[in-house]
């Protein structure tokens, strides 16, 4: 592939390139280069936000370069302080290895297992002595780590900042020394540490690496960040018809991001899509092709095709889910007022969701749809229930 076009490919979706001309030099010289991403292992599950970086590593690794996959089990116990306005719990050894080890056998349904290096950074960290951090503490003043935002924003509102959050960025940074990368790969958020390992590697005589930034996916919200805090999330190990379900309830503006930040198909064809879109098309069969596209790569094809005709069945036709089960609900008297019940089922988070999914005509009783948030369910009947598209319940009131 020309040295163009692999740079086109590996800008694609890239929020910032720090500096695009020296990876445009060290393409040119054919040496496959050292392209590093790091995760510290502070959750079980990976989800679709995770996956950006992979995708750019991917993409490096299929062009060639090294993948080195580094976790954070050292760092994971510090604590990454970016974005906080609080000190961050720190987690246990035994929380980051289990966590760890969940990370490991989730990132090879991206990154080809043959052509990936797993480093840890415990593995030079447990080596350094007092003597080897205090060294590096003193290559950064407290004036250079408030020049980071959430730093700058809670020294200013007095807002405790501890002396171990300030080593953070700093041991990040070394990872890069370390490891001798030539390119890092991080979110937006983490530019601030991507740029201490390219001055740290300055000061330690290497070749200042490279640092690419991609943007912060948002959830199914379309507004904040994927989160599993924030339940928008969509988990890659999440059973294939809740992600088909998932990835079909985003936006239709919000589904071209997802494409080119998460897809592997050109972005040629995926702007040829948004042309008919805008000629007439309907965006839903993009996206039921993205749907499958996810499934597959972290279950399979058979899933997928299976998703997609359980979700034709369940959704178009109005077909029940197969493992309904029927819950028993105690009423107070005689009936049960149908707010209640829809959060006392699970089915809603709060009688005020309830009320709102009510008016919004959400909510359907054995098919039929209902708005009258002043509905009183019979003691002594079964009903189906439903919720928007995804949510049901056989519900038995006693």
């Amino acid at each position: 592939m020309p040295n163009s076009e692999m740079l086109t490919l590996l800008k694609r979706g890239a929020e910032e390139i720090l500096v695009e001309s020296e990876l445009e030099q060290k393409l040119k010289t054919g040496i496959p280069l050292r392209v590093k991403a790091g995760f510290d292992p502070t959750a079980p599950d990976l989800h679709l936000g995770h996956t950006v970086l992979l995708n750019k590593l991917k993409q490096f690794q299929d062009l060639g370069h090294e993948a080195m996959f580094l976790i954070g089990d050292f760092t994971g116990m510090i604590g990454d302080p970016t974005g906080k306005n609080v000190t961050r719990k720190t987690l246990t050894r035994d929380e980051v290895n289990a966590n760890a080890t969940s990370y490991q056998e989730q990132i090879f349904n991206i990154l080809d297992p043959e052509k990936t290096t797993i480093m840890f950074n415990s593995s030079w960290m447990n080596e350094m002595n007092v003597a080897d951090l205090i060294k590096l503490a003193g290559t950064h003043t407290v004036a250079r780590m408030l020049e980071r935002e959430d730093f700058d924003n809670r020294y200013k509102n007095c807002q405790p900042i501890a002396i171990h959050e300030f080593l953070y960025p700093l041991i990040q940074g070394y990872d890069s020394v370390a490891m001798k990368a030539d390119v890092e790969l991080g979110g937006t958020d983490q530019k601030f540490n991507l740029l201490v390992g390219r001055r740290l590697q300055g000061v330690y005589k290497q070749s200042p690496q490279i640092v690419l930034t991609m943007p912060i996916l948002e959830g199914l919200d379309g507004v904040q960040k994927m989160s599993k805090s924030l339940n928008n999330y969509i988990g890659i190990s999440e059973p294939p018809d809740e992600i088909f379900g998932k990835i079909m309830s985003v936006s239709d503006q919000l589904m071209w991001r997802y494409f080119e930040l998460l897809s592997f198909r050109s972005m040629a064809e995926i702007n040829k899509w948004r042309d008919s879109c805008l000629e007439g098309a309907n965006p839903r069969d993009y996206k039921v092709l993205l749907a499958q596209e996810i499934i597959e790569r972290f279950h399979s094809k058979v899933s997928a095709n299976r998703a997609l005709e359980n979700f034709e069945a369940r959704f178009r036709h109005g077909a029940l889910p197969d493992d309904l089960v029927t819950q028993h609900l105690k009423a107070v008297g005689s009936s049960y007022a149908i707010a209640n019940l829809l959060k006392d089922a699970g089915l809603t988070s709060s009688t005020t969701e309830a009320h709102r999914m009510l008016k919004q005509g959400a909510v359907r009783i054995n098919g039929e749809r209902v708005s009258d948030s002043k509905l009183n369910i019979s003691s002594g009947t079964t009903h189906i229930f439903q919720v928007g598209k995804r949510r049901f319940a056989k519900i038995s009131v006693e």
